[in-house]
């Protein structure tokens, strides 16, 4: 049975990792700035910030595999993603962790963007270390993707960038292939993951509308830069790696039917 250290385990990631985990037989131990007042029968909850550096030794006890899913990316990416996962890594070295695990990002060498920048110095520092480590990098979430849409879908006119191109990957899937990877013997640097088929922002936009039922229309603003210049030439997406099955509108219809059905009664209602 391998003791397995989640941390960010209050996160999308982190969610999704910790019943696969134990369903493979795993014991659980999850870490985060604010963790839950009890622990349950499938896992351990303990307070670990990776910013201020406390938690970290006692996080790290009696564990065989690390999963850093812990991340910042509307934060201080800087203090969490990297002098964050320096820490974790020195005192992984001194625990003896037999595998790091790093969820990464695909596209972070060459998107001009600054959190891409300092998850790539983390990954550097992980695949520099002296652990047994494993990396593997993922497209977007179909959730990340949508909680942006859900942001514009509150203006009149959606303006967006509609030729940046994303590959969005269910986070359950991408959560199943690292904990096929959390065992007791590193993989060094994997195949990406990727999700089934990639999109124009323009089309996931026209996508989630027709999933919401709504009707505003869609404005396209051409961007200037490189970071915008480096999604629209596709660098955030590995087509050649589409291991992901389910897709944008699969997921679309998953997360929004009942929100749809229930404006449908609420129309039939007031008629």
């Amino acid at each position: 049975m391998v003791r397995t250290l989640v941390t960010g385990a209050t996160g999308t990631l982190g969610t999704a990792l910790q019943s696969r985990l134990t369903e493979a037989g795993h014991t659980v131990r999850a870490a985060s700035r604010s963790p839950p007042d009890e622990s349950t029968a499938d896992v351990e909850w303990v307070a670990l910030d990776l910013a201020e550096g406390t938690g970290i030794q006692s996080a790290l006890e009696d564990v065989d595999a690390v999963i850093h899913a812990a991340t910042a990316p509307q934060g201080d990416t800087k203090a969490v993603d990297v002098a964050g996962t320096d820490r974790l890594l020195e005192a992984a070295v001194e625990a003896d962790i037999e595998n790091f695990v790093y969820p990464s990002i695909v596209g972070i060498d060459d998107i001009p963007f600054s959190y891409y920048e300092h998850k790539r110095t983390a990954e550097i520092a992980v695949e520099t270390s002296n652990l047994p480590t494993t990396i593997v990098r993922a497209t977007q979430f179909h959730s990340f993707v949508a909680e942006l849409l859900d942001f514009v879908a509150k203006l009149p006119i959606w303006p967006l960038p509609t030729r940046i191109q994303v590959q969005p990957v269910d986070v359950r899937e991408v959560a199943d292939c690292l904990v096929d990877y959390a065992t007791e013997t590193a993989a060094g640097r994997t195949d990406p993951v990727g999700g089934p088929e990639v999109h124009s922002v323009g089309d996931l936009a026209r996508a989630y509308r027709r999933a919401r039922e709504l009707r505003r229309p869609i404005l396209r603003v051409p961007l200037p830069g490189g970071t915008t210049a480096a999604f629209r030439a596709g660098h955030a997406t590995c087509p050649e790696h589409a291991v992901g099955s389910v897709t944008w509108n699969e997921w679309l219809t998953e997360q929004y039917a009942s929100d749809t059905d229930d404006l449908r009664r609420h129309k039939q209602a007031a008629v």
